[in-house]
């Protein structure tokens, strides 16, 4: 180990997870910049582990993060595995703890025992805007909207869709649900999308013209059309939703059971995709469900009583897995420019900002 500032990438331990928070090109920049690169082997990643050595990284075992030296920052993407260990490094990840999610006191409390830190990265922001510096929002929504129009196509034929596979680029994508959809049924499929003008909400709206979904067939909804609060009506008059807001606060609800069970057969609607997932949050808009989905059974039925069309809701957290070379691609790039200041992170802002919300939520984790 030199004295060089350097990353640690750790391998991811959620199931289908193939995304990396650095991809060799980052990498490279990162080495170029006077940084050294560790990265975990790991099979399950999109990229594989020679395409990072031949960047100049220096690979090292799996999952052996818990060894590293304590300097060297461990960066990744999705939870670390379950354990009741303290954590003593320094972390960048999403750790999915600072709005109250399930463990969120027991996770803040192994670092506060461990020592470690938490940046979450949610929460680095730039220090002009207070915008968000990274997020898979496009490709969630894009991503979304394609697992949406291939629910919708297996709607078709009385069928639940079946297990996902990630795809290598945007253009199978596109094409397999292009020919998954009945003929001439993606042009005339009718769309709603909730947070339209975000990250999420245009990824979403691209996805859906990219496919032949005709414009005037793409419902385009954000605060202005919502702030009067649901239910509302118009979502059982598309054959897809999609909700792609972000939730601050207690809203209410975008669509309930009684409202569907109330349009009886003439509910339009059979595929609600709800890229948010806020699904334990106690704010959930969308309370017709209660379990995320998965890649292996990507949808799940609401429960709506017997004699009623079927109503697929799609519910997974990693959307943008399906297309996990270009999603790490553009994230990481976006990251970039502040990784290379984390040396100087008691002095830049972005980063001071960050430590300073982690140290009050573990304030608020150990009362």
């Amino acid at each position: 180990m030199t004295q060089k500032p350097a990353f640690w990438l750790r391998c991811e331990s959620k199931e289908f997870e193939q995304r990396a928070a650095l991809t060799p090109n980052t990498a490279k920049d990162l080495i170029e910049s006077g940084f050294d690169v560790y990265v975990e082997k790991d099979e399950q990643r999109i990229f594989k582990d020679f395409e990072y050595e031949v960047q100049g990284c220096t690979l090292v075992p799996h999952n052996s993060w818990p060894s590293a030296p304590l300097t060297v920052p461990i960066i990744g993407l999705k939870d670390l595995p379950v354990s009741s260990k303290p954590l003593r490094h320094t972390h960048i990840y999403f750790g999915h703890c600072y709005k109250g999610q399930p463990g969120w006191n027991s996770l803040l409390q192994r670092f506060h025992h461990g020592g470690g830190t938490l940046y979450d990265l949610e929460f680095v922001q730039d220090a002009q805007t207070g915008r968000r510096v990274a997020a898979f929002g496009f490709h969630a929504g894009f991503t979304g909207a394609a697992i949406g129009a291939l629910a919708y196509a297996s709607h078709q034929k009385a069928e639940a869709l079946g297990k996902l596979e990630p795809y290598d680029n945007e253009e199978q994508m596109i094409e397999e649900v292009r020919r998954a959809l009945p003929s001439g049924s993606g042009q005339r499929m009718k769309v709603l999308v909730i947070g339209a003008l975000g990250r999420c909400g245009s990824g979403a709206v691209s996805l859906f013209k990219k496919i032949g979904v005709y414009e005037e067939n793409i419902i385009k909804w954000d605060m202005a059309e919502t702030v009067e609060g649901g239910p509302f009506q118009e979502i059982l008059d598309v054959d897809v939703f999609v909700n792609c807001i972000y939730l601050r606060e207690k809203i209410p609800p975008f669509l309930t059971k009684n409202l569907v069970q109330a349009a009886g057969e003439g509910r339009r609607l059979n595929v609600v995709v709800d890229v948010s997932c806020d699904t334990t949050n106690a704010f959930n808009p969308l309370p017709i469900y209660s379990i995320n989905t998965t890649f292996t059974k990507p949808t799940t039925t609401v429960d709506i009583g017997p004699g009623f069309p079927p109503l697929y809701v799609v519910s997974i957290d990693h959307t943008p897995s399906l297309l996990p070379r270009e999603s790490s691609e553009q994230f990481s790039q976006n990251l970039l420019p502040v990784l290379k200041q984390f040396p100087e992170r008691s002095t830049a802002k972005t980063w001071m900002e960050a430590e300073e919300l982690f140290k009050e939520k573990v304030a608020k984790a150990l009362i």
